[in-house]
């Protein structure tokens, strides 16, 4: 999950290179923190949320088969 979520976000932002995910990984329920530059949080997040709500579609697809709950924040 966290690799699928860091070749999206690097896709999309200015600055590859300061794309950081982190994860935090509970009883049944995952964690996935990306951090990117201040300039790139309105390119990863989108208009309205559009791109960030299906970056989570995407993950919470992937993580159907896995049988857990996952979570993407971002953050700056």
């Amino acid at each position: 999950m966290k690799e699928l979520v860091e070749v999206i976000a690097k896709a999309l932002v200015d600055e590859p290179d300061k794309v950081v995910v982190e994860q935090i990984e509970t009883d049944n329920t995952l964690t996935l923190e990306l951090h990117v530059a201040q300039e790139d949080m309105g390119k990863v997040i989108g208009k309205q949320g559009r791109i960030a709500k299906s970056i989570r579609n995407v993950v919470k697809a992937a993580a159907s088969k896995q049988d857990k709950k996952v979570m993407v924040e971002i953050i700056q």
